[in-house]
């Protein structure tokens, strides 16, 4: 039935096959294994890391310490024209028209309470502090880091670094009641 021809190039054919494949685990091994033969650095244990990337969180504690920020001068100069224009990093999920859109409706935010627009659902967070107004200035560092400042928050925007834009969209929201 099977010659010796014919079983020779079956065994040859599977040994070939076997060794492309040890060849090439090896060869992935090699590219995406990261440190020595027991893959851990120092004495924690933890498996080393091919690349890091920076997200900031390191250098924000750092930038807060060195600039102290006088929040009142800043909210007095606010001016409502420029905070039109950074507002509109707000407006794809806020309105000022009196009805929400995937957040609350933002005229009148000034001086209203935390939560209170009633046909909205809030996260806990948010809801939790209902009592609270929404200050200038608690807005100030709300509008920097919403997720820090009322952790829990629906909210995904990342926030408005540069305090001058966070003071020119207060200016204009308190222009919109």
């Amino acid at each position: 039935m099977f010659d010796t021809m014919t079983t020779t190039k079956t065994v040859g054919a599977v040994c070939g096959s076997l060794l492309v494949l040890l060849l090439v685990s090896w060869a992935g091994d090699t590219l995406y294994t990261v440190g020595g033969s027991n893959h851990t650095t120092g004495a924690e244990g933890k498996v080393a890391q091919a690349y890091t990337i920076d997200t900031g969180e390191a250098a924000a504690p750092a930038e807060s310490t060195a600039a102290v920020v006088d929040v009142a001068a800043l909210l007095a100069a606010g001016d409502p024209a420029a905070g039109k224009a950074v507002f509109n990093k707000c407006a794809s999920c806020h309105k000022l028209t009196g009805s929400n859109g995937v957040g609350p409706y933002l005229n009148g935010v000034v001086g209203r309470n935390h939560g209170s627009v009633a046909d909205y659902t809030y996260s806990e967070a948010m809801a939790a502090k209902s009592a609270e107004p929404w200050t200038p200035e608690a807005l100030f560092a709300f509008l920097e880091n919403p997720k820090k400042a009322i952790p829990g928050t629906k909210m995904a925007f990342a926030g408005l670094p540069k305090p001058e834009d966070r003071a020119n969209v207060i200016a204009y929201l308190a222009s919109n009641p």
